[in-house]
C-alpha cells in the first residue's frame, strides 16, 4: 500500500491570500494545492492574473492540482460553455493540471433519463475543450439527496461510454462518498481525493451539510481513514486534499498547526 500524499485546497484557510496559502502548504511539507474560483476578495475572483498565480506557485515549488470548480457543469448552456472556456483558459495559464466539475445540486435534473442525457451532453462538449488545453476534467458527484449526480458509478459509466478516460477522472470526496452510500470506489478512475470529517455526534447523515465538514480527527464519523486505506490498497497514488468547509475551521488563528495535527492523525491510523 502506497503512503498518502496530502494536498491543500484553499478552502482550508480561505481568509489567507493566495501567496500566504501557498506558504502555508510549504510549511506543512505539502507540494500540491487546489485554488478556487469562489473565494471573494481572493484569487481568482479578485482579478489576479493567471500568470501571477503560476509564478507564485513556482516560487514556492508547488504543483497546482486543480481549479475548483465549474459549477452546474451538467446543465450545458451557452453561458456554461463560456464559463468553462474561461476557467479552462485560466487553468492552462496558471499551470493547473485539472478543473473540478460540480453537478447541479438544487433538486432539478434528477429524472434518470434527463440525468443521463445531461451528463453525456456536458462531457461531450467539455472533452475537446479540455483536450485542446491539456487539462483534465475532474467529475465530482455530490452525495446530497437533491443532487443531479450522486453516484460515481453513473459518472464512470458515462466516461467509459464516451471513450474519455484520458480526459476525465473522478473526485472521491470522503464526505460525499459517505452521504451517497455507494460502496464502489473506482480507484483506477480517481484523479483526486477530497478529505474532510464530520465530528458532530448529533447530526444525522441525511442532514449533514458543508458547514459540518471539519478537519479529520479521532471523532470522525465518515471513516476517512477506512476510505483512504481502501483507495491506497487498491492502487490509488494521487493526492488527498484537505477541504473543510466548517466556519470554525476557517476561523482558526493557526490553521497550519490544526492541519498538521490532522495529517499526523490520519498517517498514524493508516
Amino acid at each position: 500500500m502506497s503512503s498518502v500524499r496530502f494536498a491543500l485546497n484553499h478552502m482550508c484557510a480561505p481568509s489567507l491570500g493566495v501567496e500566504s496559502f501557498f506558504a502555508a502548504a510549504k510549511q506543512l511539507g505539502i507540494e500540491s494545492v487546489e485554488i478556487r474560483n469562489d473565494l471573494a476578495g481572493n484569487a481568482i475572483l479578485d482579478g489576479t492574473p493567471a500568470a501571477t498565480v503560476r509564478e507564485l506557485a513556482a516560487r514556492h515549488g508547488l504543483a497546482i492540482i486543480s481549479i475548483n470548480a465549474l459549477q452546474r457543469f451538467n446543465e450545458w448552456t451557452e453561458e456554461r460553455a463560456r464559463e468553462a472556456a474561461e476557467l479552462i483558459g485560466y487553468a492552462r495559464d496558471c499551470g493547473a493540471r485539472a478543473l473540478v466539475l460540480v453537478p447541479v445540486n438544487d433538486g432539478s435534473g434528477r429524472d434518470p433519463e434527463a440525468r443521463r442525457a445531461n451528463l453525456r451532453k456536458a462531457l461531450s462538449a467539455l472533452k475537446p475543450m479540455l483536450e485542446a488545453a491539456g487539462i483534465v476534467g475532474l467529475v465530482e458527484p455530490l452525495g446530497f439527496e437533491i443532487c443531479s449526480l450522486r453516484l460515481k458509478s453513473e459518472a464512470a459509466e458515462a466516461i467509459e461510454e464516451l471513450g474519455a478516460k484520458a480526459t476525465f477522472c473522478l473526485v472521491h470526496d470522503t464526505f460525499h462518498h459517505h452521504l451517497a452510500g455507494e460502496p464502489a470506489i473506482f480507484p483506477e478512475l480517481t484523479g483526486l481525493v477530497h478529505i474532510s470529517g464530520v465530528s458532530d455526534p448529533a447530526v444525522s447523515v441525511a442532514d449533514m451539510r458543508d458547514p459540518h465538514r471539519v478537519l479529520v480527527d479521532a471523532s470522525d464519523r465518515l471513516d476517512n481513514v477506512g476510505q483512504l486505506r481502501a483507495l491506497l490498497s487498491a492502487g490509488y497514488a494521487g493526492p488527498a486534499s484537505f477541504e473543510p468547509f466548517a466556519p470554525e475551521v476557517h476561523a482558526l488563528k493557526d490553521p497550519v498547526a490544526a492541519i498538521k495535527e490532522s495529517m499526523a492523525y490520519i498517517t498514524g491510523q493508516l
